[in-house]
């Protein structure tokens, strides 16, 4: 049986990746100055022009895709006779996973035969797009689906996210740090260093003076934590900084080898609650 593999937009993979994959993108929705525009890696809004209407005081807010979408979605590939393997974003940060279960259950009750697999993938942005990066390369080579689907179970919580944001209020509106926390932090150009943690949560790690530093610490964390670091290719994603993308790419390589390194833009439905600024690093350590 053949085997099609989906995620959601918040993996915020490069769109010709995408497309030249085959892989299925289940759309989140953003709603910015009344209008509901899908997050689709760029294609309905540029990345340039939402961050700018942030910029200029906009505040977007967003939704996920419901379960009808996801039903309609899978049961066109069910009835073309493929397997499913859906990588959603984590469960803690979205109810897409649990919108993808139901459908499943949908289908299942009218074709208990239909070959789905969600994986909720305790990610998030280019945590989540580098999972759905491996998967498709193992789809290309020939793997099967049970062999992706383990190898996805037994490496997500080896998937390092850490990150930093250039401005507070963003988290304060999503209710990540307080009010005060934010107003201090904003007078003395505080930035918290962030990662995702086994549970797929948004977790503080520790707080520095100034952007150069909170970059610095991006690189300090993949020299101390990455494994086989000439085998991985890691995975930045930035909220229309790209300069400073690039310039946390040169102080990593400048330490240690790695394969590549893909640089994306942190799509509409993230950014909203993260803002301008954002600048993220993902690879592959022992642990989170």
């Amino acid at each position: 049986m053949k085997t099609i593999i989906f995620t959601d937009s918040c993996c915020d993979l490069p769109i010709n990746f995408v497309k030249e994959n085959n892989i299925q993108v289940m759309s989140l929705r953003v709603n910015l100055k009344g209008e509901e525009i899908p997050d689709d890696l760029g294609e309905s809004i540029n990345y340039k022009d939402f961050y700018r209407l942030i910029r200029n005081g906009e505040m977007p807010t967003t939704s996920q895709a419901n379960v009808g979408e996801f039903q309609e979605r899978f049961q066109k590939y069910v009835n073309d006779g493929y397997s499913i393997i859906y990588i959603g974003f984590s469960s803690a940060l979205s109810g897409c996973v649990n919108s993808a279960r139901l459908a499943m259950e949908n289908i299942k009750l009218d074709n208990e035969n239909a070959d789905i697999t969600i994986i909720d993938s305790k990610s998030a942005s280019m945590g989540l797009g580098l999972l759905v990066y491996y998967a498709s390369k193992m789809l290309k080579e020939g793997k099967g689906k049970e062999e992706i689907v383990n190898w996805i179970e037994e490496n997500k919580l080896r998937v390092n996210h850490w990150f930093t944001v250039d401005d507070l209020n963003h988290l304060k509106r999503g209710g990540r740090v307080s009010s005060s926390v934010a107003i201090v932090g904003t007078m003395l150009s505080i930035k918290p260093i962030m990662h995702v943690d086994d549970e797929g949560r948004l977790t503080p790690v520790s707080k520095v003076k100034g952007r150069k530093k909170s970059i610095k610490v991006l690189q300090e964390k993949i020299v101390e934590r990455i494994v086989n670091p000439e085998e991985q290719i890691i995975f930045i994603s930035h909220g229309d900084c790209l300069e400073e993308a690039e310039h946390l790419k040169g102080l990593i390589t400048s330490e240690i080898k790695v394969k590549d390194v893909i640089i994306n833009n942190v799509g509409p439905v993230i950014g909203s609650h993260s803002g301008p600024g954002t600048m993220a690093l993902f690879f592959i350590g022992d642990s989170r």
